[in-house]
This record gives C-alpha cells, structure tokens and sequence, in this order.
C-alpha cells in the first residue's frame, strides 16, 4: 500500500473500469440533492472521485460548474464519454488548490484512503474550498480497515473516526456525521456514513 493510496484499489478500478461505469446505479442520491440544495445557483464544484460520471451530469445540469476528477486514467476516460467534457485525473493527495471552490464533493471515494493519510487529505480539501465553502463525503463504516471480496481497500471509519479525522484535519466551522445502511458495487449491504463540512469565513 502506497502512503496515500492503495495501489491494488486502483488496479481494481483501472482493469475493471467498462464493467464498473456499466453498472452505475440509476438516479442520484438524495444526499447529493441535499448538499445541492445549500449551494448557491451555479455554485463551483469539485468532485472527487466521479466514477462513471452520474453525479456529475446530474450537478451539470442542474446548473452548477462542475470539475469532475478521478483518480483512475480509465475510470476518466467512461466518465468523460458520457459527460462531453474532459475529466481530470487527480488522486487525493495531488490535489492543490487553494480557496478555489465553493464545494468539494466525494461520495463514496474518499473511503478508499488508507486511515493514516485521511487527514491529509481532508486538509487539502479544506485549502481547496472558498471561505465558506461545504464539503460532503460518503464512507463505508465498520471501525477496522480492511478489504471487501474484490480486494479493494477501504478505510471503515467509525464515527468517532471520522470526527477525529477531521478535527485533527482542519479547523471546520460546522461538522454533522450521519449515520446510515447502504450498499455497493459488492451489493452488500452495511452501515455507511455521510459528512457534512463547512470552511469557516474567516
């Protein structure tokens, strides 16, 4: 496992990449249709982590200007067929932006970074926002990481994890985890969390 990322996560991703933007579920997630809804009209968006580009046509046209981003160069490329539009690779860690968007949005990605360079990651997501700014994220929960049948890594926050990941991240001025049931591409069904951040004003 590399520092920031697990390489055989990615290897998963890059040769399973037609099969996996195949089966994308159909509709958003309400939880998508909620963080929308605290955005101002044609609000900037970051998203880390489009897979195969649904969130991200749904953002688009709803109005809003969105940077889709992947870590996997073949997960971009399906993305980018059904967006018309270029996709950015960039893993987590490349991510350098300073006060440029006023949300960063990553369901189901960010579950995916080892436990201990999370909060790295999540400071960089806060440099990248605007004052003000909201960031949402959806992970897998459990409190142990591990990996799922198909040897993906994944970081199983707790509750507690989470909010100690992002305290120990950056000083947010508003922090709301949910607790939830869900499922995946494995089509299991499991405790999930979701994140609700705010970038302080000043």
């Amino acid at each position: 496992m590399n520092t920031h990322y697990d390489d055989a996560t990615i290897e998963f991703y890059s040769t399973k990449a037609l099969i996996y933007a195949a089966t994308a579920r159909e509709g958003v997630s309400p939880y998508l249709q909620r963080f929308l809804a605290l955005l101002s009209p044609g609000a900037c968006i970051l998203e880390l982590g489009c897979g195969g580009g649904l969130e991200a046509e749904f953002m688009m046209a709803s109005g809003f200007d969105v940077h889709a981003t992947d870590g996997v160069p073949e997960i971009a490329a399906e993305a980018e067929k059904r967006l018309g539009v270029r996709v950015e690779v960039l893993r987590f860690d490349q991510l350098s932006a300073d006060s440029r968007f006023d949300a960063v949005y990553a369901a189901a990605s960010l579950l995916h970074v080892p436990v201990n360079s999370l909060a790295s990651v999540l400071s960089k997501i806060h440099c990248a926002l605007k004052p003000g700014g909201k960031h949402f994220a959806s992970y897998k929960s459990g409190g142990a990481d591990g990996r799922d049948t198909f040897g993906r890594y994944f970081n199983y926050l707790s509750r507690e994890q989470a909010e100690r990941q992002y305290l120990i991240a950056a000083p947010w001025s508003r922090l709301v985890i949910e607790e939830m049931t869900g499922g995946g591409f494995d089509g299991v069904q499991g405790p999930w969390l979701t994140v609700l951040a705010e970038k302080r004003l000043d």
